[in-house]
């Protein structure tokens, strides 16, 4: 009962992360900072964020299944802070730079937007999932822990690895 009252006291920041984070991203993503070099040198370092993140998710999965508790939670709390650095770094690319279109076309161009929106939306869908599955770990609500982690590590996993699959997708088209 005590670990679930712990939890509590985090669902309010949760909330508060899961609907401000996509809304300040999407508003930032329109901003744009006037007579500012755009950072155009970030998408190669944000996809391979993403790609570390990706492994750190698989290591992770596989030392818990082996039990290794303490390497568990720290590639786990590595893959957080990637993801955090992964969104500061994308905000700072799209604050600076025009977006870039995708100039694919016939059946290629269906399955990259395909990958992107599937990519986008999970994106969003994700943040509480992550946020949860933390929360419950950090204060040892363990059982708990393991239902929501057996949603939130391929769904995870699948933003991590597509925003890989987009970046190499669009990369020839970048100006």
């Amino acid at each position: 009962m005590e670990n679930s009252l712990d939890e509590k006291k985090y669902n309010k920041l949760i909330v508060i992360l899961s609907v401000a984070v996509p809304i300040v991203v999407a508003i930032l993503f329109g901003v744009k900072i006037p007579n500012v070099e755009p950072l155009s040198f970030l998408p190669p370092i944000y996809a391979t964020i993403n790609a570390i993140t990706a492994i750190l998710l698989v290591i992770a999965f596989f030392a818990i299944k082996k039990k290794n508790i303490v390497l568990h939670e720290n590639l786990m709390t590595t893959s957080v802070m990637c993801s955090a650095v992964f969104l500061i770094l994308y905000v700072a690319y799209h604050m600076t730079s025009d977006s870039t279109k995708f100039g694919g076309e016939g059946v290629i161009k269906y399955i990259y937007y395909f990958i992107l929106i599937t990519h986008i939306l999970l994106s969003i869908i994700i943040i509480p999932f992550v946020l949860i599955t933390y929360v419950r770990a950090i204060t040892k609500n363990f059982e708990r822990h393991k239902k929501i982690a057996r949603i939130t590590f391929p769904l995870w996993l699948y933003v991590a690895v597509t925003g890989v699959v987009v970046y190499l997708m669009i990369s020839p088209y970048y100006a």
